[in-house]
């Protein structure tokens, strides 16, 4: 008896595709375990292909002992009842179900009996990937991160509740077969994907389940969603029943909103690519299916997809599969009802769908994407493309019916400047949108060169009242589908290409591509394919990627980083030489920004140069500019008498031994950091040892508190002479502000306030929230206040200013004007400091700076307890934070509109706090960090006349 019975279908109704190649694929990934006492076993059914049976036998034959063919019963024929007949010929210890295709990772079995021997559980399930595209990319569902995040044993399913609201036991588990047995577990032979309900009535039926976090199974084919409505929606009612029968109505709920998610969503994206026929086909078929309420916790572009689906509107569908992949563009009129509430389509009393979070409604005419559906598309008198379409209008944001309006259609090389315009004959304004015609002589007035511009893409351009909206021509597939084609020109002669053929894009856009139709064209592009294709044309391209290859060599890190260590530091010193940094190059800003205006405030004779990364715009126009990781940048810090920065230069090159390195550092510590983190201490010994030579490069550290020595100076293993008890240069200007506002009051205030549109009527409260990613760049993060509800309850009365951590982005939602502004961008953040009246922080360092304003703080931290644990924490937050913490969204926006009350009762404490994190703090110390390291008894050397290299370079 084998350890493992893998049973493997072939020839049932509704079998998946590939057929012989599909079965063999799957008993190859059986033979090939590291685990040898795994069998295939093989049903077949009496209908099987004449390929199928061939390919069975073959390898049965090969390897007979870890083969086994089981011919199913004539009345067989369903997948179901074939995958019923192999759980009855099984005879191992345990028994896995391969669907179509689906192949076992290598140590697969091996890891799912061992977390069953060791767990003693009867189901043991682990990951699975599917086939994401035509290209065979494989690809996980991403809940599964979750769920599979670390193995582990349940005693029950409901621990795992994901195990049977999302369709995780499709495939990649197995059972112990006795308790598959015992339970009487059977597919249901008379439905189609009837995996998806045996899963969870096995999950539901069995004692222990294990979890394993290795991929078990790769392959799954994605269901063909058009095709197998009916099946799909049917096999989820049953596994929705059975949890309602098992008295668990919250997970049929969820269960209901993952699968509108995980299918119906996914078939809506779909939409675009159906021809029409199939397109109304399945739009009905929808209709008769899905007669249950639609989840009002799905996003709103989603259940408007979903509604429309419902009520079997394929027009709407399409509408609804061009918003879903771009939520940003209106696609349909928007409806406004009594109570101001948004609505998509339909009537103003009943909208499709309410949409008024996607803030459509706070957008005018000209600063909107809108949907220019394409309604026609064919060949007019004298061979000209004739084009005609509807621009939705979004209602009341939108022009008037009287407004005057112009439209042009618009053609422009792709990856190019060139564009040709076509004025557009007929432009009328209707109930809620703009009909037009345009007329473009394609032949006579496009004239491609005929290499690299071969592909042009329409575009229509509205004017209305001053107002200027540029939208792309959506339609679906199949619309123009061998519709028309035209005579080209190109500059390059007809051999290049003689024909314009209309087509629609991978994004559903209308565009022009030059094909070679003609046999002078087509034997032409032949011959250029030939030439470019045959050997010596081979061993050209490897020679040039082989150059292109060394070229970027010479431009990496990897090898920019030696060169400087052994050649550019040999470089004789620069004297008065300074390169700045902030934030790894990101800003000018920071500690760095005050210190070089101190500088020049006091006319100091120094040569100054700044980093930037990416983009140079924001810096001074008087100082030296240098791209990060540059060769200039590299020339520029070998000859550098001073390096200033904030955050810590590359910290894979030395320091010359002419160089004097200031670090101002970037804020004091709640979070533990260096060797005294977690992730730190659980380096190995070289990487400990890069960072501490890393640190070792440092002559000056800036403190502004007694604990900073106690913590950064400590966790970075700075001795003591190598600190500056001057505070934060960056913070004198917080302290001069305090000075200006206690004796001249806040008004009027900052001139930056007013380049941001911010009301002195309004509250100004700045979110700031701490970086919460690992070491690299993080480019997209989740904010965790809901900035539209904030917009919602005190857009009145505050603005919310929001700055993501300079190392993420946050994208936010369109709210009313005046309300929310994105000031991740601006470079400093002392400007916006200076302005604030009420800061919302959970964990960054802002908070220590805010303080000296001594203005009210609430800490939004509500996963402060999992934070703690995870990063470490120099202090309880809760006992000395300047003000309220906040656990909850609904605590924060208590203790905002409680603000007076929570101001006076933490006056005291939040003066303490100020008082015991920026003691150093006076406000004068960027001149004193200018005369400790840059002064007469610093000098180290004599420096000459004023220069501050005029120019930026790369």
């Amino acid at each position: 008896m084998s350890d493992f019975s893998c049973v493997i279908t072939g020839g049932g109704d509704g079998e998946g595709p590939g057929g012989a190649d599909a079965l063999r694929a799957s008993v190859e990934s059986v033979l090939g375990q590291s685990m040898r006492a795994a069998e295939a076993l093989v049903v077949l059914a009496s209908a099987a292909d004449p390929a199928v049976r061939t390919a069975a036998r073959a390898l049965a034959a090969r390897a007979p002992e870890r083969v086994r063919l089981v011919h199913a019963d004539p009345a067989a024929r369903t997948t179901g009842a074939l995958r019923n007949a192999g759980l009855d010929a099984a005879t191992g210890r345990y028994v896995l179900v391969l669907g179509s295709g689906e192949r076992l990772q290598k140590h697969a079995c091996r890891n799912l009996w061992q977390a069953g021997e060791t767990s003693r559980a009867d189901l043991i399930a682990g990951r699975w990937s599917r086939i994401a595209d035509e290209s065979g990319k494989e690809r996980e569902p991403s809940w599964q991160g979750e769920l599979f995040a670390r193995s582990r044993t349940l005693t029950r399913f409901t621990e795992a509740p994901q195990l049977v609201v999302r369709d995780a036991l499709v495939t990649g588990f197995c059972l112990r077969r006795e308790a598959a047995r015992r339970h009487g577990l059977r597919y249901e032979e008379d439905l189609a994907h009837g995996e998806i309900l045996f899963g969870p009535l096995a999950a539901a039926s069995v004692g222990r389940i294990a979890l394993v976090r290795r991929l078990i199974v790769t392959g799954r084919a994605v269901p063909d969603r058009a095709r197998v409505l009916v099946a799909l929606v049917e096999a989820h009612r049953r596994v929705a029943n059975t949890l309602l029968a098992r008295g668990l109505p919250e997970l049929r709920e969820e269960r209901e909103t993952a699968f509108h998610r995980d299918h119906l969503v996914p078939l809506v994206r779909s939409f675009p690519a159906l021809p029409a026929v199939r397109r109304d086909r399945v739009a009905a078929a929808a209709a008769r299916t899905l007669t249950g309420p639609v989840p009002p916790d799905l996003p709103p572009l989603e259940r408007v997809a979903v509604t429309l689906l419902g009520w079997g509107d394929a027009e709407g569908i399409l509408a609804a599969a061009y918003a879903l992949s771009r939520p940003a563009t209106v696609c349909a009129p928007l409806t406004t009802g009594a109570d101001g509430r948004v609505g998509w389509g339909g009537e103003a009393a009943e909208p499709v769908a309410d949409i008024t979070e996607l803030g459509h409604h706070y957008r005018r005419f000209g600063e909107m994407r809108l949907m220019n559906r394409l309604t026609r598309c064919t060949a007019a008198d004298g061979g000209r493309l004739l084009l005609e379409g509807r621009l939705v209008l979004p209602g009341p944001t939108g022009p008037g019916p009287g407004a005057s309006l112009t439209a042009t259609l618009e053609f422009r090389a792709r990856g190019g400047a060139r564009a040709v315009a076509f004025p557009a004959e007929v432009v009328r304004h209707d109930a809620n949108g703009i009909t037009w015609r345009a007329r473009a002589d394609v032949s006579r007035r496009l004239r491609p060169v005929g290499v690299r511009d071969t592909a042009w893409d329409a575009r229509l351009t509205v004017e209305a009242d001053g107002a200027r909206c540029v939208s792309d021509l959506f339609a679906p597939q199949d619309q123009v589908a061998g519709a028309v084609r035209f005579a080209a020109r190109p500059r390059l002669g007809r051999l290049a290409g003689d024909t314009w053929e209309p087509y629609i894009t991978l994004k559903d856009h209308f565009a022009l591509r030059l094909a070679a139709r003609r046999r002078p064209a087509r034997t032409a592009h032949r011959l250029v394919r030939y030439a470019t294709r045959f050997r010596p044309a081979r061993k050209a391209k490897l020679l040039v990627r082989a150059l292109r290859k060394r070229l970027d060599r010479y431009r990496s890190r990897g090898f920019k980083a030696p060169a400087y260590n052994t050649w550019l530091t040999r470089l004789p010193v620069r004297r008065g030489s300074v390169v700045f940094e902030s934030h790894m190059g990101t800003c000018y800003g920071d500690s760095p920004r005050a210190l070089y205006e101190e500088i020049r405030r006091q006319g100091l004779k120094l040569h100054a140069t700044w980093s930037y990364d990416p983009s140079p715009a924001g810096f001074p126009d008087d100082a030296r500019l240098v791209r990060r990781w540059s060769w200039r940048y590299l020339w520029a810090l070998a000859r550098a008498e001073y390096w200033v920065d904030n955050q810590g230069f590359p910290q894979h090159l030395r320091k010359p031994g002419h160089t004097t390195y200031l670090q101002t550092w970037h804020g004091s510590a709640y979070k533990r950091m260096g060797f005294d983190e977690t992730r730190v201490r659980l380096q190995n010994a070289p990487q400990r040892e890069r960072l501490q030579q890393s640190v070792d490069r440092f002559d000056h550290f800036l403190v502004r508190s007694e604990h900073d020595v106690t913590t950064l100076a400590r966790a970075y293993r700075l001795p003591e002479a190598k600190l500056l008890r001057t505070g934060y240069p960056r913070n004198d200007a917080l302290i001069a502000e305090r000075t200006r506002a206690e004796t001249e009051g806040r008004l009027p205030r900052p001139p930056l306030a007013g380049a941001l549109g911010l009301d002195d009527h309004k509250k100004t409260v700045l979110y700031a929230p701490t970086f919460r990613g690992g070491p690299g760049k993080q480019r997209r993060t989740r904010l965790l206040l809901d900035v539209r509800e904030f917009a919602e309850r005190f857009g009145d009365t505050h603005t919310l200013l929001v700055r993501a951590h300079y190392l993420e982005s946050a994208r936010l939602p369109v709210c009313p004007p005046g309300t929310v502004v994105d000031v991740s961008r601006h470079h400093d953040v002392s400007e916006l400091l200076a302005l604030t009246d009420v800061l919302v922080t959970d964990y960054s360092s802002i908070m220590f700076d805010f303080a000296l304003l001594d203005r009210p703080a609430v800490l939004f931290a509500p996963d402060l307890e999992a934070y703690a644990a995870e990063r470490g924490s120099y202090f309880d937050l809760r006992e000395q934070a300047p003000g309220p913490v906040a656990a909850t969204q609904d605590e924060l926006f208590a203790a905002l509109a409680e603000l007076k009350k929570s101001d006076t009762r933490y006056a005291d404490q939040r003066r303490a706090f100020a008082e015991r994190f920026g003691a150093y703090d006076q406000g004068d110390a960027a001149r004193a960090a200018v005369a400790a390291v840059f002064g007469p008894a610093a000098s180290r050397g004599v420096r000459h006349t004023t220069d501050h290299d005029r120019g930026a370079g790369r």
